[in-house]
């Protein structure tokens, strides 16, 4: 059995690290910040007998050996980038969790035929750059030099905050894992939805992960004085992407599975007492079903172009991020069932509606998922909440795992 109260123990300790005055954890890529939690990882890393380095792209990789060490690697792990004012278990959990797996294994002198690896992923969530799974990316042999440009609200780029933590951007491909050197990756995470605790259930075992769609939408219309023009002369961006948000909920609120974001919106020049000119808020939109996601997006793109037409607004749509979903291997499901039932946990199958790394491994190699149950299904907020109990379970669901697959031919 894993050590919970040790896993318990170093979840708090983790929490620590980034806590803001809003509440909550704000922990960015290459930051003060997540050097601290990547140095006390790291030392946990040591205390489980584990070998310890960083890669190219910044990912901190925790290795145990196994009987055959040119064998495929077994991957697990999380990432313990936050977004603002984030909660403690979004990423420390899936880290943590293998931490504790492969330290189990070790004080319990358990050999696996696979060696198996704990990573901690750069920047999983995209918050500081807007362009996410640095890290993953980065193993995946998908990150390209010219990805790393997109600047910070301090005009501070991916590369320019490579550098300023010790790695060279030129030598980022040196990251990558050749094709068949890793057999699976397998991550436990939290749900971040209600789905779990509707039907009382500790544990889930995923299915798939939705695809996520990132654009920026860009409006402009003529400012002018709001006293002065008349309601039938103006061209407002701001009351058509008003329209345009209502498009957007409506859409995808026609789909089963879709969802549709806007959480991000600025409008210039910014004055009481003026007519906007211009507005630009971001859509992110997600669905399990590409077909779905492409059918939700152009719908939402006719209906956009429409409305700016006839408001007499100019409309130009960026393309920040584009996904496809994943669907998790049959196999991995399989193995996190067995393990459930070994374990006499209840269990069922849902999908993700959250991205995660395995998003960008899954032309590396076969990958699945574990859900934790989530207090009231809240995440990426101070009151996200996952009882050590099924920390516990979770971590356990997960070293029978690992275990399995780190055994199976």
């Amino acid at each position: 059995m894993i050590n919970s109260e040790r896993l318990w123990d170093r979840l708090m300790q983790l929490s620590t690290i980034g806590t803001c005055e809003a509440g909550g954890i704000t922990r960015l890529s290459f930051t003060p910040e997540e050097r601290a939690a990547k140095d006390l990882i790291a030392g946990f890393m040591k205390e489980a007998g584990l070998t310890v380095r960083e890669d190219e792209v910044g990912n901190l990789i925790g290795r145990k050996e196994g009987k055959n060490s040119e064998a495929p690697i077994v991957l697990i792990g999380s990432h313990i980038d936050s977004v603002p004012s984030g909660g403690n278990f979004d990423g420390p959990l899936g880290v943590l969790a293998g931490v504790e797996v492969l330290q189990t294994m070790n004080e319990q002198g358990v050999e696996t035929e696979h060696p198996i690896e704990v990573l901690a992923f750069t920047d999983e969530e995209g918050t500081r750059f807007g362009f996410g799974m640095i890290g993953s990316r980065g193993i995946a042999g998908l990150l390209q030099p010219d990805e790393l440009t997109p600047q910070d609200k301090d005009g501070i780029s991916i590369a320019e905050a490579m550098k300023q933590s010790g790695l060279d951007p030129e030598k980022i491909k040196g990251a990558a894992r050749t094709p068949g050197s890793v057999k699976a990756y397998v991550e436990l995470h939290i749900e971040q939805g209600k789905v779990l605790e509707s039907r009382g259930l500790s544990v889930g075992v995923v299915s798939g992960v939705a695809g996520p769609l990132w654009l920026k939408f860009v409006l402009e219309g003529e400012a002018g004085h709001a006293g002065a023009t008349p309601m039938n002369m103006r061209r407002d961006p701001l009351t058509a992407a008003a329209e345009v948000m209502l498009c957007i909920e409506r859409e995808a609120a026609r789909k089963p599975v879709s969802v549709g974001t806007v959480g991000k919106m600025q409008v210039f020049p910014g004055g009481v007492n003026i007519i906007p000119g211009r507005v630009e808020f971001t859509l992110d939109l997600r669905d399990v079903d590409k077909a779905i996601l492409d059918e939700v997006e152009q719908s939402i793109m006719r209906e956009a172009e429409a409305i700016c037409a006839r408001r007499n607004v100019r409309l130009t749509v960026e393309l920040l991020q584009r996904i496809p979903p994943v669907i998790c291997s049959d196999n991995i499901q399989a193995a996190i069932r067995e393990a459930c039932a070994a374990e006499g946990l209840e269990t069922m199958t849902l999908p993700s509606g959250a991205g995660h790394d395995c998003m960008q491994l899954v032309d590396l190699c076969p990958v699945g998922m574990i859900f934790a149950r989530s207090r009231d299904g809240i995440s990426h907020n101070p009151a996200e909440f996952t009882s050590k109990e099924d920390c516990a379970n979770g971590a356990q669901i997960l070293y029978r795992t690992a275990l399995s697959l780190a055994n199976q031919r």
